[in-house]
């Protein structure tokens, strides 16, 4: 597997089901009281808190010891798509956005009307303390907002509706 940190690709290995550098000579994760994370790596201790998860684009933003970090896992079947031009097939037609756990709506950023591009900020979600941001996942016109700032959401609630 490979890992794409802040546009520098590096490979990773399987060490006690966790994915570490493959030059690395330990690495452990560790979750803290507040939601922060530590990350050990190479007798090097760095404190992280995640920022944002894309689950379709396999990345996460992470904020780590003051610094945003942008990691983008592709595995060999990725690379295989892409040399075959597969990667860039159209995807179906997205209807709506459901909760992918259950939270707290801290903001809605659209309103019935806005035109929205793929990778476009719909709402923050708020799950286990942490702040999630909810993008779309192709483009589209929003026609219904199903929740409003405040409200508590379970696993799989529409969200917002697409034209």
């Amino acid at each position: 597997m490979k890992a794409i940190i802040n546009g520098q690709e590096t490979a990773l290995i399987a060490q006690e089901e966790q994915w570490i550098p493959k030059d690395a000579a330990e690495a452990g994760i560790s979750a803290l009281p507040d939601g922060r994370l530590l990350v050990h790596v190479s007798n090097q201790v760095f404190t992280a808190r995640l920022l944002e998860i894309n689950h379709a684009e396999k990345a996460i933003t992470l904020s780590l010891n003051g610094k945003t970090m942008h990691i983008t896992l592709k595995e060999p079947l990725d690379d295989l798509l892409h040399s075959m031009g597969l990667d860039k097939l159209a995807t179906a037609k997205v209807t709506h956005v459901k909760a992918p756990m259950p939270g707290l709506v801290l903001n809605v950023l659209v309103e019935p009307g806005h035109e929205v591009k793929k990778g476009d900020k719909l709402l923050v979600l708020e799950a286990m303390k942490m702040e999630n941001i909810i993008k779309a996942a192709g483009d589209g016109k929003v026609s219904r907002i199903a929740v409003e700032k405040g409200q508590a959401v379970d696993k799989n609630q529409t969200l917002i509706e697409f034209e």
